[in-house]
């Protein structure tokens, strides 16, 4: 993806990274901002990763600080193909995140939450329902892991990448909800629909009344209508206006 912005600030411009880590390492700490700001965090926990152009290398937060304390220049780089140090990387961070970088070469991107209303759904038999245009851009566009215990096991690895699938979207059943895209716009924006849809599902249920059914044709045109939408590509509109604020009103992300 094309920078957004060129407004990087001047400690991480002139640290010792090239051009494309700059930029990711830009866009990825504003990730992090942009869900705390939205309430997308637990603590010290959950993660998101991107990958740095034409490397095998992706950066993560460091273990142990919270989203809103991420900054561009603090940001871990390691190997996917080498175990980090558990002390600087939250070990099922790692777990989750190598898997997925590792299989699918068209992600440049995955994040990974637990918030209240995502694991919520993760709860529910039935899953994400397709009952709101929120919910319908993951028509049949949306994997389902079982969970396995805490993702501190390798052997994990295969089946989470199987239950991903060709997919950018996974809901970690009794554990939270995971999306991964070629950009950290697509990757964001799809994590703030889905974690909408999840919301508007608790509270459509909430209500006590009977639940009205989309179509079956109108399901997967909808799905459709939302990759692209407006011939732009797919997250960089709203991605572009969240960059925008957080320049203005939280630029210290880019340190």
């Amino acid at each position: 993806m094309a920078p957004v912005s060129t407004n990087l600030s001047t400690s991480l411009s002139t640290a010792t990274f090239g051009n494309a880590e700059r930029q990711t390492r830009y866009d990825l700490a504003a990730c992090y901002r942009l869900a705390a700001r939205y309430g997308m965090t637990d603590t010290i926990y959950t993660h998101i990763t991107a990958k740095i152009p034409g490397t095998e290398d992706i950066l993560i937060n460091r273990f142990g600080d919270q989203f809103h304390e991420v900054t561009a220049s603090s940001l871990i780089r390691f190997n996917i193909y080498e175990e980090p140090s558990a002390r600087d990387v939250n070990p099922a961070g790692a777990v989750i995140h190598t898997a997925i970088h590792a299989a699918r070469h068209d992600i440049g991107c995955v994040m990974h939450t637990h918030t209240i209303a995502g694991v919520a759904v993760a709860c529910q038999a039935q899953g994400l329902l397709p009952i709101s245009q929120h919910a319908l851009q993951f028509y049949n566009r949306i994997g389902y892991h079982d969970y396995e215990g805490i993702a501190l096991i390798d052997d994990e690895k295969p089946r989470l990448v199987r239950d991903l699938g060709t997919h950018g979207a996974l809901v970690l059943r009794n554990h939270g909800l995971l999306t991964a895209y070629a950009t950290v716009a697509e990757t964001f924006s799809a994590m703030f629909n889905l974690e909408r849809a999840c919301q508007i599902q608790l509270a459509a249920m909430a209500g006590g009344a009977a639940l009205y059914p989309v179509r079956e044709p109108i399901r997967e045109l909808t799905a459709t209508q939302s990759d692209g939408f407006g011939g732009q590509e797919t997250g960089l509109p709203e991605w572009i206006a969240h960059i925008r604020d957080l320049e203005r009103t939280d630029p210290s992300f880019a340190d």
